[in-house]
């Protein structure tokens, strides 16, 4: 890197952001290494009382995000473009495979193939009466899985929060940070505020660990894998290779940039599952998944609104719905700052469909897919899925069904390959999101993205050398980053609307 590059870097870096949000995650891995025992015990109580007294909150807060959002995009104003650009800068699919594979990350294998295959199992409390394990059992267990991952969940991710990031970066110069969705209340004053650095701080953390921890696991879980398939070694020294090899794969992208490596990267992914969807749909057990998917749909509307309220139970919330909300927000802003970035000369309503209604809908597909197999062969030989999944953790889920599928000896390398994607996509879009956010612009420095590519990469390998409970801990960590995130999302409930009028007018569409 030569000097001039970076003394560009030092010019537009905004220092306390980075040296506050990097020092809290460094003291996080030092208190980790010292004592993790102390660590997760004090991590555990503040995920508890975030549970406790943030989960209702949570819960509606995501009914009113979606709601508002879909008010917005189907007004007058949901025909705003956008970013100053007259047409989109990337096809359809391109854009969509993006938003797809970013929100989904390592979720989109492993939750997919053991979320639903708990829940049926061990029926959620919100169907208390209907026999766990059986046929009755099969769409209230789709249908509380597709409300992990469904519209008001997805809609945390740019429902309303990219009309506000969009027209304050894009239309009134504020920069390309998650301080800037603070823009209608504080104006100009967030270039400076300290509420400002809050924001960025808050936000940084909880999608810095947020990411952290899917890599962690993505090499415990991928030993795993390369154990039970080729018989290597499932040591520390295996899963450190596996994050090594990940990260050089984020690196490569990084040096392309966004419009080759994330675009490429995302498509392969999509591909890849629909490529998967079809052949399991025409091969594989392909009634079983559609009539799942109609009926398991119907009880996620019919029951929406008695899933999404459900209070009976803080305990299962906690370990389950809120656990999942609680990421869904602390990933949000950042999430949404990449929507932001990629956004450019499509309308809110576009904007809207595509976030919060058409990838909740392919997301609980690909659930249907995967989860509804490992179900279907459940029904068939029971125990097959469900006791690897008990006794070895997510990835053993995984191979078990994939073990079962036409082709069985080959789908478990396919999956497997298809987890490492998603997961170096979303570390790679992550890492472009973070620089955006220490950086205020659209095409950060790729030095920067190299660093916290890497080092969310370290970070990683030094919870795992302190064994499983750094990675948990860390996990959980992320809910409670959620607390003050969500906290930051409330007043867009209110000025995302206003927003919108503001840019209906300029462009003509009201009065």
């Amino acid at each position: 890197m030569s000097r001039k590059d970076w003394s560009k870097i030092k010019e537009i870096l905004n220092w306390p952001v980075f040296l506050i949000s990097g020092g809290i995650l460094v003291l996080f891995v030092l208190l980790s290494l010292l004592n993790v025992t102390w660590t997760s015990k004090y991590v555990d109580l503040g995920f508890d009382y975030a549970i406790r007294y943030f989960g209702p909150y949570w819960q509606v807060l995501l009914i009113a995000t979606f709601i508002v959002g879909a008010y917005i995009a189907f007004s007058a104003s949901g025909n705003v473009v956008l970013g100053k650009l007259k047409t989109p800068e990337m096809s359809f699919f391109k854009y969509l495979a993006i938003i797809v594979t970013t929100g989904l990350g390592a979720g989109g294998v492993f939750w997919a193939a053991a979320e639903p295959m708990y829940y049926f199992i061990d029926m959620p409390p919100v169907f208390q009466g209907i026999e766990s394990g059986t046929e009755a059992a099969v769409s209230p267990a789709l249908a509380q899985s597709f409300l992990s991952w469904g519209f008001t969940a997805w809609s945390v991710y740019g429902a309303i929060s990219v009309i506000v990031i969009m027209y304050a970066h894009n239309h009134r110069g504020m920069p390309l940070k998650p301080r800037t969705l603070l823009y209608p209340i504080l104006g100009e004053k967030i270039k400076t505020s300290a509420w400002g650095t809050a924001a960025d701080v808050v936000c940084i953390i909880g999608a810095a660990a947020g990411t952290i921890g899917p890599i962690g696991f993505l090499g415990l879980q991928v030993s795993y894998g390369v154990n039970a398939l080729f018989g290597w070694p499932n040591t520390f020294i295996t899963q450190v290779l596996i994050i090594i090899a990940l990260t050089s794969v984020v690196l490569v992208s990084t040096i392309t940039g966004i419009d080759k490596g994330i675009k490429w990267l995302s498509s392969i992914n999509v591909n890849m599952v629909l490529i998967i969807a079809v052949f399991l749909l025409i091969c594989g057990p392909g009634l079983f998944i559609v009539d799942s998917f109609i009926s398991s749909s119907g009880v996620y509307l019919s029951d929406f609104i008695r899933m999404s309220t459900f209070r009976g139970d803080n305990e299962w919330l906690g370990s389950w719905t809120l656990f999942f909300f609680g990421w869904f927000i602390g990933f949000g802003p950042l999430v949404a700052l990449l929507v932001a970035r990629v956004s450019r000369g499509r309308t809110i309503r576009e904007i809207f469909l595509v976030v919060a209604i058409l990838t909740p809908i392919i997301t609980n597909l690909w659930f249907t897919v995967l989860g509804g197999s490992g179900i279907h062969y459940e029904l068939n030989n029971p125990g097959s899925i469900s006791e690897p999944l008990f006794e070895n953790g997510l990835p053993a889920a995984i191979i078990a069904i994939a073990h079962q599928m036409p082709l069985g000896t080959i789908m478990p390398f396919v999956f497997l390959l298809l987890t490492i994607l998603f997961v170096v996509t979303t570390v790679d879009s992550m890492s472009y999101s973070l620089s955006m956010s220490v950086t205020g612009v659209g095409n950060p420095p790729k030095p920067v993205r190299v660093f916290w590519a890497v080092i969310m990469a370290v970070i990683a390998v030094l919870l795992i050398n302190i064994g499983g409970g750094g990675i948990g801990a860390l996990q959980s960590f992320v809910v409670i980053a959620a607390v003050p995130v969500s906290i930051l999302m409330l007043p867009l409930i209110w000025h995302a609307p206003r927003v919108a009028k503001i840019l209906a007018r300029e462009q003509g569409f009201i009065k």
